[in-house]
């Protein structure tokens, strides 16, 4: 979407919080403030934020802050009700004269933005989408509990008293996790002996359990992508989570404009660094959405280890000059081509 002041007569503006929302309604010929209400952040309020709207019987949009986080319910509630919605996260700030700040400001900052702005999104939406999210999130938490339960296991064991920490000398990590699991306190130890056996003992159970639980969350994500996109997992190098992060970051098909546009929100397109006469300098891309970035270098890697025609690219391109991480970036942006063209292609499920 572009211009809002093309499409609509007035633009109201949503800043966000967890109890309430405050609302402006911006005319989108002028840029005066029409109106201004503070609603809590309930269905209730929902209703009485749109029923203040109506007072404006013109075509309107929403310009709403956080649509994945504290204007959720709001986004949800206008979606279901045709409202025109559009995405406002992270806007750029204006600046505040005599350091001004309060939350119908930032509503009616919000709404000129939207207008000011060359290009427009949609919320993320649909019930798939909302689905993978959660399960995604509460899956990364468990992997990191995990992680940082092994990571004080091997520190735990560096610093323990010389009878526990024989018997792990020699093992790996996943085997010092299986035999801090199975200690036993014996009553002949002291203080220090037996507090140590009782933590390495706790957190390997606790890695245990949280891999457990993300190893069943990701079976629910599985479940999900092969009755909604399973041509997704066709791909080379696309397993259950990368498919998931990919889904959640594109979510429907129109809401990114183009194949450039996906790869600037993966943080894979190449961002020019001219000066003078070089033209062919590029920065490094360190924007954009970091879960679907470390997406696309998984499959990159995965890739580059078994499939014969990106060994054969990557050969190629080594003899051409080019450094590994330079030819991974490429590798990178083409993924995310071939991944935005399959999604736009259609829902698969339908």
């Amino acid at each position: 979407m572009t211009d809002l002041r093309e499409v609509v007569d007035v633009v109201i503006g949503v800043d966000t919080y967890v109890h309430s929302h405050s609302a402006a309604v911006i005319d989108s010929a002028t840029g005066g403030v029409l109106g201004e209400i503070t609603v809590e952040a309930t269905a209730a309020g929902y209703a009485e934020l749109v029923e203040f709207a109506n007072n404006y019987p013109m075509s309107r949009a929403w310009a709403i802050e956080g649509t994945g986080g504290h204007g959720a319910g709001l986004s949800r509630h206008l979606l279901e009700s045709s409202e025109l919605v559009v995405e406002l996260d992270r806007p750029k700030r204006a600046a505040r004269r005599n350091g001004a700040k309060s939350d119908p400001l930032d509503a009616i900052r919000a709404a000129r933005e939207a207008m000011a702005r060359p290009r427009l999104g949609t919320p993320r939406s649909g019930s798939e989408r909302q689905a993978l999210s959660v399960l995604l999130t509460a899956r990364r938490s468990a992997i990191n509990a995990s992680t940082e339960a092994q990571l004080q296991v091997f520190s735990l064991v560096i610093a323990a008293p010389e009878p526990i920490r024989v018997r792990f000398r020699g093992q790996k990590l996943a085997a010092m996790l299986n035999t801090a699991a199975k200690l036993r306190v014996q009553s002949a130890w002291d203080v220090e002996t037996t507090s140590t056996v009782v933590a390495l003992r706790t957190l390997a159970r606790r890695a245990h359990a949280m891999l457990k639980e993300a190893r069943e969350l990701q079976k629910e994500i599985l479940a999900i992508i092969r009755s909604w996109r399973p041509d997704l997992l066709e791909e080379f190098g696309v397993g259950p989570i990368v498919a998931a992060t990919v889904l959640c970051a594109w979510s429907h098909p129109g809401r990114v404009h183009s194949e450039a546009a996906f790869a600037m929100l993966a943080g894979v397109a190449p961002i020019p660094a001219n000066s003078g006469q070089i033209t062919t300098r590029y920065r490094l891309n360190r924007y954009g959405d970091r879960q679907l970035n470390t997406a696309l270098h998984t499959v990159v890697q995965s890739r580059i280890q078994y499939q014969p025609a990106t060994r054969d690219y990557v050969a190629r391109r080594t003899a051409e000059g080019k450094t590994g991480r330079e030819i991974k970036r490429c590798l990178a942006r083409y993924v995310a081509r071939d991944l935005y063209r399959l999604l736009e292609g259609g829902d698969a499920a339908a």
